[in-house]
């Protein structure tokens, strides 16, 4: 019998010469090596520390550990190449010798700290700007050859909250990939998964609109990355802060999931990958 909930698409992605199934949802574990990412207990400050948090993610059942060194809180000024590559080179380069069986994704937007970051070992590059902020990113790319994620973002993270406007918020969303798609295709990038960007240039009620018809991406035939962890959005409906809305994520990732998700980015790998293992059983229920 096969069953109408499910709306997972049997995708996988090429890691390092790998594929990495994505036919059933994975975790992508949040490691800040920045003082000012929003989430206090996701930043890290010494590299013995850095290595613990990979590690217990890794344990716990993350599929990828995504670093950043760089913060995109609303408000936050762009960084340049070279500042993010003095803070992320020495860590992944520790990283990558300690655990070459995990995969790293590095988040920025910079083409040249991509290229350095992969050079180093990295395995994925995931851009909040998809191209907008580096126009090299896609031919970096390209030439890296390694799964690219693009995400969704109205203006950048420094006015990115500052009125937030749509005529409707999720065929934006839909015409924004399919030009960014196009583009990326055509500079040969071969592996995409796209990230609705939930908090970045949006409104509460844009949010929610988003995540409640997430599957309507679906028509991108892209694997999707939901990146909702302790964010205000969750926080403006529930009263809580960051460090108390684990609760309010994890709702919110069964949502996704159910909408067909195929990656949560998360701080809380255990209680994410637990989320999955659910969905999926409950899916598979006869």
């Amino acid at each position: 019998m096969i069953n109408p909930l499910s709306t997972q698409i049997p995708f996988s992605i090429n890691i390092k010469g790998k594929l990495l199934s994505l036919s059933k949802p994975i975790v992508m574990g949040v490691v800040n090596i920045t003082p000012d990412s929003f989430f206090k207990n996701s930043r890290v400050h010494d590299l013995e520390e850095l290595c613990s948090k990979v590690q217990e993610m890794w344990e716990l059942g993350a599929a990828i550990i995504d670093i950043g060194a760089a913060s995109s809180r609303p408000g936050a000024k762009l960084v340049s190449s070279n500042d993010e590559l003095k803070v992320l080179l020495p860590a992944l380069q520790s990283l990558v010798k300690k655990f070459p069986e995990i995969p790293f994704s590095i988040d920025t937007y910079n083409a040249e700290t991509a290229r350095a970051c992969v050079g180093e070992g990295a395995a994925v590059i995931n851009d909040i700007s998809s191209g907008s902020i580096d126009s090299n990113m896609f031919q970096t790319i390209a030439s890296l050859r390694v799964p690219y994620i693009m995400m969704h973002m109205q203006g950048i993270p420094e006015n990115m909250q500052q009125n937030p406007t749509y005529s409707d918020v999720l065929d934006e969303i839909i015409e924004f990939f399919l030009k960014k798609i196009l583009l990326a295709r055509d500079s040969g990038v071969n592996d995409i998964i796209i990230d609705p960007g939930f908090g970045f240039g949006k409104t509460l009620e844009h949010n929610y609109f988003l995540l409640r018809y997430l599957k309507q991406l679906n028509i991108l035939q892209l694997p999707i990355l939901c990146g909702l962890s302790r964010k205000s959005f969750i926080n403006n409906v529930i009263h809580t802060k960051p460090e108390t809305a684990l609760n309010g994520t994890t709702v919110l990732n069964t949502i996704a999931l159910l909408n067909g998700a195929n990656i949560l980015r998360v701080h809380d790998v255990l209680e994410a990958k637990q989320a999955i293992d659910l969905i999926n059983f409950y899916q598979t229920a006869n």
